[in-house]
């Protein structure tokens, strides 16, 4: 049988013809297929990816592309999934291909539509020929998605509009055989601009899928961004997500990542600072159990003075499960001035989990204030003694610390129907059933 990365190369010509690619595409398309062709993926010889081989994920009979005219989906199938106490816009793929029938969008206050079909109409070849490929990095996966991305979220908020709703993104998969997909965001937030955006992968038939996603987004000159990925897939599909920011001056970019389901999560985050004043804030809640593998990789890259970045990642691990956080800070020469923060902190409740962190600073300024650090332990035994002398049960007080250990992150999701929702999906993780 040939290896998944042999059917990619010689079977890209008959994703062509499939997908009817957009004029833009041809040239990004080609040139990315030949780079992936002399590179393959990546394997753990890079130090990126010294702790997390894809090669256990890789060795399925993936379908590379999948018609979802006939899939057998309803509303009422993935409702659950939504945060459907919330009035939002709403962008549904249905095995990389894009649902109009569980999608509302908008072209009033925003552009919050589709990607392939935004390339097909000459009024957006402007904002897209100046962003699409010109954020992510030309690594591995991110080559792999623009050799066969299909679809993908568009979203364009015009100058000084604060979007007047949330968008969420959903991407589901369904079907009798293993499907790899690159589903493709492009976001851009003019000046001044305000949005909210959730976003989602979910397998409904517990298949053993592989999405390789990449997100590029633009954040204007005063720009505000708050996005949320929820990451709680079945246990038989695996995700590995890049997501590229640039920051204008004056901007705020926040990325809340919770990774609770998935036999594979590799998040690889990316923000580069390209005006003065920019705040860059990256959290993270893990829950890990089994033999999954939740794998973390950031970057924030200092290029102008006067900025700040605050990084937090709380990871709890039991079962088999292994854990990766690489964090990683640049300060460029000419940023004075910069105030960076990164913590790491890991709870490991079996013999059998382990985490892997490297937390890193590299400074070329004189005058910053900087800080990383990250514990791993258990947990307080103390505390645990302390909670079970007032009548708390012995599990019911495990939950309540480990709840209170990702407290620092909840408190500042902006959307209280999502911290519900994801305070319930931890209580659930810690087989509670407890109001917190």
């Amino acid at each position: 049988m040939r290896s998944l990365e042999e059917k990619l190369i010689s079977e890209h010509i008959l994703f062509d013809q499939w997908s009817k690619r957009p004029t833009l595409m041809e040239k990004l398309r080609e040139d990315a297929i030949n780079e992936f062709e002399k590179t393959g993926f990546p394997t753990t010889k890079l130090e990126d990816w010294k702790y997390t081989s894809l090669k256990p994920f890789l060795n399925k009979d993936y379908v590379l592309f999948s018609d979802n005219h006939d899939v057998p989906i309803n509303y009422s199938d993935v409702k659950t999934y939504f945060i459907h106490d919330i009035d939002s816009y709403n962008l549904v793929f249905i095995n990389g291909k894009y649902s109009s029938y569980l999608s509302t969008t908008t072209h009033d206050e925003a552009d919050v539509c589709v990607l392939s079909s935004a390339m097909r109409q000459g009024k957006y070849q402007t904002v897209i020929e100046s962003f699409y490929n010109k954020i992510a990095r030309a690594e591995q996966m991110v080559s792999l998605n623009t050799a066969y991305t299909h679809d993908g979220a568009y979203i364009h908020v015009p100058d000084k509009v604060i979007l007047s709703k949330p968008i969420q993104i959903m991407n589901f998969y369904i079907g009798e055989k293993p499907l790899i997909s690159h589903p493709r965001n492009l976001i851009i937030l003019g000046n001044n601009a305000q949005a909210r955006i959730i976003e989602r992968h979910q397998t409904i038939n517990s298949q053993e899928n592989f999405t390789n996603s990449v997100t590029e987004i633009h954040v204007g000159k005063n720009a505000h961004l708050d996005y949320y990925k929820i990451q709680n897939d079945d246990n038989a599909a695996s995700l590995v997500d890049s997501t590229y920011i640039d920051q204008e001056r004056d901007s705020v970019a926040s990325v809340h990542t919770f990774s609770f389901g998935g036999k594979l999560i590799r998040n690889g985050l990316n923000f580069n600072q390209k005006g003065e004043n920019c705040n860059s804030i990256l959290k993270g809640v893990t829950i890990g159990e089994d033999e999954q593998l939740i794998d973390h990789h950031t970057f924030v890259e200092h290029m102008s003075p006067n900025c700040e970045s605050h990084e937090l990642y709380r990871t709890i691990l039991g079962g088999s499960s292994k854990g990766v956080f690489n964090g990683k800070i640049l300060v460029d020469a000419d940023a004075q001035k910069i105030d960076a923060f990164q913590q790491n902190n890991n709870i490991l409740l079996t013999p059998g989990a382990s985490i892997d962190t490297k937390p890193q600073l590299e400074i070329f300024a004189d005058d910053v204030k900087c800080s990383h650090g990250c514990t791993v332990g258990q947990l307080d035994e103390s505390a645990m003694f302390y909670l079970r002398q007032r009548g708390v049960p012995k599990k019911e007080a495990r939950a309540l610390l480990l709840f209170a250990f990702s407290a620092d992150v909840l408190e500042s999701i902006q959307i209280p129907e999502l911290k519900q929702r994801i305070t319930r999906i931890i209580a659930k993780k810690l087989e509670v059933n407890l109001s917190f």
